[in-house]
């Protein structure tokens, strides 16, 4: 058996385009297994890859690193002996882990999260969908075109069937169909577990396919979801324009996200 390396783990990872965290033992104090500058890669399966230590160790990093994925964002954790814990955080700021090991040694860990790319997945072969997908791909996102559309895409679907691409509540969905197959286009946009959906659309024609879908027994909290006209008001005229508004909006989106969870952090803090 081949002697195991963090950094062929991490390369198989990212090869693979899966999230996961590196846990890296920083400090130890007293009697531990792993020792400082032990390193294992946390999957998104809650596998641990490498050796961090004992049973109580791995426990923590599993659910560390699970949440350190969720969030996207790095934390410090500290394993100690149950009955040294007073609070759930220490005054240095490290989040606390009780461990029942009788080794009675402690443990502080980096947990750091590898998280993909949003996903922006876009319904329509048109010049808007196509500039989109090209300032999409220049600010980073993973951009998700249907086969046979125009545009350079990380991932493709099979018409409107998206379910394949895994989407997320971090994720995006776009419908800049602009008259074909709208209402099919809309529907898997907002059945998708996508968080936010807009669509290149005027608000009257936005209602009347939100009418349709409503009459089909779409619920409202789904239709709730959708925001049109996509984009920001720049005054946007020409394909590009309107495509850097629907990103900018998205964009926004995005940080708004991101806030909302580094408070939600601090307040379980």
């Amino acid at each position: 058996m081949g002697t195991f390396d963090i950094f062929d783990a991490v390369a198989s990872q990212r090869a693979a385009g899966r999230a996961f965290c590196v846990a890296t033992v920083v400090r130890t104090a007293e009697v531990t297994s792993a020792k400082a500058g032990a390193k294992a890669v946390v999957t998104a399966e809650g596998e641990i890859l490498g050796h961090l230590g004992g049973a109580c160790v791995k426990r923590a990093v599993r659910e560390a690193g699970l949440a350190a994925l969720a969030e996207g964002a790095p934390r410090v954790i500290r394993v100690k002996p149950s009955e040294r814990v007073v609070a759930l955080r220490d005054e240095d700021g490290a989040e606390v882990y009780r461990s029942g090991c009788p080794s009675g040694g402690t443990v502080d860990l980096l947990i750091e999260p590898y998280v993909l790319p949003p996903v922006l997945c876009l319904f329509g072969d048109t010049p808007i969908s196509r500039a989109l997908a090209v300032h999409a791909g220049l600010a980073g996102y993973r951009v998700a075109l249907a086969e046979g559309a125009h545009g350079e895409a990380a991932l493709r679907f099979d018409g409107v069937e998206i379910g394949a691409l895994g989407l997320t509540g971090r994720d995006f969905v776009v419908v800049a169909s602009q008259g074909v197959q709208d209402l099919a286009c809309l529907r898997a946009a907002l059945e998708s577990p996508a968080r936010r959906v807009s669509m290149v659309a005027s608000r009257r024609k936005a209602e009347a396919l939100c009418a349709k879908l409503r009459q089909a027994g779409m619920a409202e909290e789904a239709l709730a979801r959708l925001k049109s006209p996509a984009g920001l008001d720049i005054g946007a005229v020409d394909p590009s324009e309107i495509a850097l508004s629907v990103l900018a909006e998205i964009v926004s989106w995005r940080n708004a996200d991101r806030a909302e969870a580094e408070v939600a952090g601090r307040d379980r803090a």
